[in-house]
């Protein structure tokens, strides 16, 4: 028996290994993120001076106790960059070209012959957005119940199941956005159809592979691919939605709802230690081949958009970062990182929801500041993710 062991064994209190580095910086900027509007945050940061953890506010509404350091929460949209992982995976290992039609692969739904697997993936393919399209004047065309648009019917129907290829069919019945390759709009139904590609060319199912190519390799035991199951692992900070019920407003408990609505738009649950492990390792190069890599990392002109990635410019005083975000009812997530893997920033955080996007702005401001203390300098916006 070790010594430690021993003190522990006759009952001497044994000290904690060392916190790590001293960050008010960070604990303040998380505390004026609750102070602007939301529940909780979740904040892991790596970089030169080793690891910092942290949390502020609330794991519940009303409640005084901190969220979890290491919660497991909603990503949202950071799905998009675990599933295009998986896709330029496949492409390695031969079963998928990034250029080859996805009609070729998916041929049951019709698709327009000229969209390709690499237009799937960001989110050139010109194919309506499922959760519903929001267009330059301001009309918006719903599609299925979701927070963003049917505050009320998607309460109603949160625990409903929804089949990948009900999305896509839904999606395909409205008219195309545009034609495809000619511009960018990010829309989930993209990374519903990555999906179906990834089961239709390994004849198994998105989560076998998932776990077979990343979550088992890089160790990733509390990250979750869901499907249709309403639970989150413990711990976990909650999520809440506000709506109009009979004209009244509501707020509600929505950490437990079947994302099968979102698919894997953004269906995904994990932790900041998970996220972390995942975007460096996949940026220091231990899932993709490099040519690959630089193909995910190459941005689209008009959005700064790759293959299930941002890739932005910080600014004069920083650099190039490669990111994806997400939110999804409540629960919302940042991923963070520099181009070689070697600084990265994972945030998740608890919030009460609503159609409105009372807290778009105030998002935008708490990603912007986190990123500059981390990285320096001032990302421009990333497209809302949900």
């Amino acid at each position: 028996m070790s010594t430690t062991q021993d003190r522990q064994a006759a009952g001497v209190a044994v000290p904690k290994a060392a916190a790590g580095p001293e960050r008010p910086e960070l604990q303040k900027a998380i505390q004026e993120i609750v102070d602007s509007g939301f529940i909780g945050v979740q904040l892991r940061v790596h970089d030169e001076r080793g690891e910092w953890v942290g949390s502020a506010g609330a794991a519940e509404l009303g409640e005084a106790a901190k969220p979890p350091t290491n919660g497991h929460h909603r990503i949202g949209s950071n799905t998009k960059t675990f599933t295009a992982t998986l896709v330029l995976q496949l492409v390695a290992e031969g079963k998928i070209g990034l250029d080859d039609k996805a009609a070729d692969y998916l041929p049951e739904f019709g698709l327009d012959q000229r969209i390709t697997v690499r237009m799937v993936l960001q989110h050139t393919s010109g194919v309506f957005n499922f959760t519903g399209e929001y267009y330059d004047d301001g009309t918006v065309v719903p599609g299925i119940p979701c927070p963003l648009v049917q505050g009320n019917e998607w309460v109603e129907n949160r625990f409903k199941t929804y089949r990948p290829e009900e999305l896509v069919a839904l999606a395909l019945s409205k008219p195309a956005r545009f034609e495809p390759g000619t511009d960018w709009s990010y829309s989930n139904t993209n990374y519903v159809l990555a999906r179906l590609l990834i089961e239709k060319v390994t004849g198994s199912s998105y989560a076998e592979q998932m776990r077979r190519l990343i979550l088992g390799p890089l160790g990733l035991s509390g990250t979750v691919v869901p499907d249709s199951s309403p639970e989150i692992p413990a711990p976990h900070a909650h999520a809440y939605y506000r709506y109009e019920d009979s004209g009244q407003p509501k707020t509600i408990d929505v950490t437990r709802h079947n994302p099968s609505w979102i698919s894997t738009g953004g269906d995904m649950i994990s932790t900041t230690q998970d996220l972390h492990t995942f975007i460096a390792a996949l940026l220091g190069g231990k899932l993709l081949q490099a040519p690959l890599l630089a193909e995910m990392c190459k941005p689209h002109p008009k959005a700064g958009y790759g293959l299930g990635v941002f890739v932005q410019d910080t600014g004069p005083n920083g650099g190039t970062i490669i990111t994806h975000n997400g939110g999804t009812a409540g629960h919302a997530a940042l991923m963070y990182s520099t181009p070689d893997g070697s600084k990265t920033l994972t945030v998740a955080l608890n919030y009460v929801d609503d159609a409105a996007m009372t807290l778009a702005e105030p998002f935008q401001k708490a990603t912007q500041r986190l990123v500059n203390e981390v990285f320096g300098g001032q990302p421009e916006a990333a497209e809302p993710a949900q």
